[in-house]
């Protein structure tokens, strides 16, 4: 039963086959929340277990900070037995989540009519590369390729003067955010009717919404009225701006702030220039806006800017780099970054849990596991005795790490 310190996903089992970031991204997430994740890896292992800083085989940083909250079995599911015992832990878990290729899936047998069999009332959650219905249903996907053909690394053009990747792995993160979203949506149906259901995610449309929610822009209309890209976003002068001892962001965006800023510059004449009286008209004249709001931000230090422009309420902040987070004073005042002491690994720092519930808050409850580290435990928690679990060990069907 669900209690104030145990999550609002408190008592839901994912069966989770996921491997790098998509997935394990996204149930992370939901074992923060409450939820067993059972982490389910074949023989090889997730391959972000190397990937990175390590100081044992199979425990890199970029594992260990994508799979806290988390059981974890290896098998064999190409095995007759493994493929079993898998079957078996599905008939006990409310989802199943997996990003495998249509045919790796069907080779399995473990599409969601396999699925549904052994239990009707799952959650079954496919991430795929490309909606199934389309052309580009069996295309492999990264998240490089898909910023690629989405649109995102082509409208980097307007600021790099060339495509270009966003320097984080957007497509990942965000299919597996909407991943989470849809896999609570299909539990509260569940929860309403009784009824389970099958979920595809595909990156490609989830990155065209995302990108095209302000990009579609004069496209939306039909006939056109304009080219597709909000100006605002793609001005080649939107960016980071120069003081006289280093960089800050700053945003002035209503007239009020425009006129502020322009104010406690010295130019309070500039609210009048046509290009800057009103909103639509600064739109349409955007890189010259930004060029001059360059050009003034560089006449002052970064420390007299950020205090001037809080004080008129005008959105400003200093230029973080990744190491400048450990130690941002509002991250530090809030207790964001946490400290584990893992049993392999020594003592980790990772990012907290960023939402926060009045009633059911979600918390850290484990370390990331090593390599097949509870597949007894797991294993008996279905049903498979001592005799049966140490036989598959010995053939291999089942494997832990050695760590």
């Amino acid at each position: 039963m669900n209690t104030s310190s145990d999550g609002p996903l408190a008592g839901i089992r994912i069966a989770d086959l996921t491997s790098v970031l998509l997935g394990p991204f996204a149930t992370q997430i939901l074992g923060d929340m409450g939820a067993d994740v059972i982490k389910v890896e074949g023989p090889e292992g997730d391959t972000t277990r190397d990937l990175g800083p390590h100081k044992n085989p199979g425990m890199a940083a970029l594992y260990l900070n994508a799979n806290r909250n988390k059981r974890a079995i290896c098998i064999d599911l190409k095995s007759k037995e493994g493929k079993a015992a898998f079957l078996k832990l599905l008939e006990t878990m409310d989802v199943f989540f997996h990003n495998m290729r249509p045919s790796a899936v069907k080779r399995l047998g473990l599409t969601y009519e396999d699925v549904k069999k052994v239990n009707p009332k799952i959650i079954y959650c496919a991430a795929y590369g490309f909606s199934q219905d389309g052309p580009y249903a069996n295309k492999p996907a990264y998240d490089d390729m898909i910023q690629g053909v989405s649109g995102i690394a082509a409208t980097q053009s307007a600021l790099m003067g060339r495509p270009g990747y966003i320097p984080t792995v957007i497509a990942d993160k965000s299919t597996g955010l909407t991943a989470v979203y849809s896999i609570s949506m299909a539990l509260f149906h569940r929860e309403r009717t009784g009824e389970g259901q099958e979920i595809n995610v595909p990156m490609f449309e989830t990155m065209v919404q995302f990108h095209m929610l302000e990009h579609l822009y004069g496209q939306n209309f039909n006939p056109p009225m304009g080219q597709a890209g909000y100006p605002r976003a793609i001005s080649p002068n939107r960016h980071p701006y120069k003081t006289k001892d280093g960089m800050i962001g700053v945003l002035p965006y209503v007239d009020k702030q425009w006129r502020a800023f322009f104010e406690m510059a010295g130019r309070p004449e500039m609210m009048e220039d046509p290009r800057f009286k009103s909103i639509d008209a600064r739109l349409e004249n955007i890189n010259e806006v930004y060029a001059i709001l360059g050009e003034i931000v560089a006449t002052r230090t970064s420390a007299e800017w950020l205090a001037d422009l809080d004080a008129a309420n005008i959105p400003a902040v200093p230029i973080n780099s990744p190491e400048d987070l450990l130690t941002d004073e509002h991250l530090t005042a809030t207790g964001f970054w946490k400290t584990m002491e893992h049993p392999t690994e020594g003592s980790l720092t990772y990012p907290g849990i960023p939402t926060s519930f009045s009633a059911s808050p979600g918390r850290v409850r484990r370390h990331a596991p090593m390599l097949g580290e509870h597949n007894a435990e797991v294993l008996a928690e279905i049903g498979l005795t001592e005799e049966e679990i140490q036989r598959m060990t010995d053939a291999g069907i089942l494997r832990k790490g050695s760590t």
